[in-house]
């Protein structure tokens, strides 16, 4: 039963993993992965010196501490909240209010970004201020903007993990506290919050994983050169460089960069886990 996962695996994750050496070369398609010219370390070099590499690295670290920070928390707070919930058809429509905005395109999600964020559009409307904002042309908003619609989109799916694992707890640790007094805020935090933490710390070392990564997608939708200062991120720069002037070999070189740094926050945030929470994913 697992022969045709591992297959999967093998053909299109590990197989085409050879095509990392193009990093170490100036990749000419026409000669293919082993005609083109050795150039080293050249095309890293290149990516430490560009005058771009500081904010690079800041605004993508900055993101993701953000989202870490605020994002990561979300669902479970509203998996917390959700499960609290003691009248069933309320529950259900909270639940499908929340998961409905993941299935929305990004594109119509940016689209309405413009809309409401726009000079004329309505939270300067309500906001009533005498000189309107330009919130999608303000460097100084654009990361609070991409972090929060983000975790409009996605609060409500994330939370159903969580959902999960509450469901997973002993129900008769809650009945024991209630014997002893336990109002439902000290049940959550002695018992449902406990109950929950390994999933808690599996999902958090996971996005550590990730902290050197930021989607260009949703980025090129938002940012314009305006807001280059706070949401140019290395995808974008990569995309930039490496896809819309040819430079293959330097968006691959790019690319494994980030991949190193990230497989290095993983083991060390797997580590943490492991002595700190006593739960790790290996």
């Amino acid at each position: 039963m697992l022969l045709p996962v591992l297959l999967y695996y093998l053909i299109f994750h590990y197989g085409p993993m050879y095509g990392a050496v193009i990093a170490f070369e100036d990749f000419n398609p026409v000669r293919g992965v082993f005609g083109s010219p050795w150039v080293g370390f050249q095309n890293f070099q290149d990516f430490f010196s560009s005058v771009y590499f500081t904010r690079l690295i800041f605004n993508t670290l900055a993101i993701n501490v953000l989202d870490l920070v605020i994002g990561f928390p979300a669902p479970i707070i509203l998996a917390l909240l959700i499960t609290e919930l003691r009248w069933n058809p309320f529950r259900r429509l909270v639940q499908t209010a929340t998961y409905l905005p993941h299935f929305i395109s990004v594109v119509v999600v940016v689209g309405m970004l413009f809309d409401f964020f726009a000079r004329d559009g309505l939270v300067n409307q309500v906001v009533a201020t005498t000189q309107p904002i330009a919130f999608m042309q303000a460097p100084e908003w654009f990361r609070q903007l991409f972090v929060g619609s983000g975790i409009w989109q996605h609060v409500g799916w994330k939370s159903i993990v969580f959902l999960a694992a509450i469901a997973a707890v002993d129900p008769t640790l809650y009945e024991a506290a209630k014997v002893d007094g336990a109002n439902r805020f000290q049940q959550v935090r002695h018992i449902t919050i406990p109950g929950i933490m390994p999933t808690i710390v599996i999902l958090l070392i996971l996005q550590i994983g990730t902290m050197m990564t930021v989607g260009y997608e949703k980025i090129i939708l938002m940012y314009n050169p305006l807001t280059y200062e706070t949401a140019d991120v290395i995808s974008t720069y990569v995309f930039r460089r490496g896809i819309l002037q040819a430079d293959f070999s330097f968006s691959a070189a790019v690319g494994l960069f980030n991949s190193v740094i990230n497989f290095a926050l993983l083991i060390a945030a797997n580590k943490v886990g492991r002595r700190v929470a006593e739960t790790s994913l290996w």
